[in-house]
């Protein structure tokens, strides 16, 4: 579904690239419960990364998040943009601005 941003009952999604990969987990974690003050989120790490965006599309969420192991290396994230399906690095500590800005705040 294509829900107007700013319409869509979940904003951002959250993923960890593996789920067996406790420092990606924790640190998905991490920007989920500091987006979530903000923003609908979901953190999702069930299935392959490919499902879950699938399902996040079906439900019109607009942006997700994928934390992989370069998350951990220079603390950046890959930002995927339902709409257009471009993915840009984003450092964590600008996502709130990031977002503030796609969602017109």
């Amino acid at each position: 579904m294509k829900f107007n941003k700013n319409l869509a009952p979940i904003k951002i999604a959250i993923f960890p690239l593996l789920k067996n990969k406790p420092k990606l987990v924790k640190k998905a974690k991490e920007i989920f419960n500091d987006l979530k003050e903000r923003w609908m989120c979901e953190f999702d790490d069930n299935g392959n990364i490919g499902k879950r965006y699938r399902r996040q599309d079906e439900i019109g969420t607009p942006y997700c998040i994928t934390v992989d192991f370069d998350t951990l290396e220079d603390d950046t994230v890959t930002v995927r943009d339902r709409d257009s399906m471009e993915q840009e690095r984003i450092a964590v500590k600008d996502l709130k601005r990031f977002f503030d800005e796609k969602f017109n705040r």
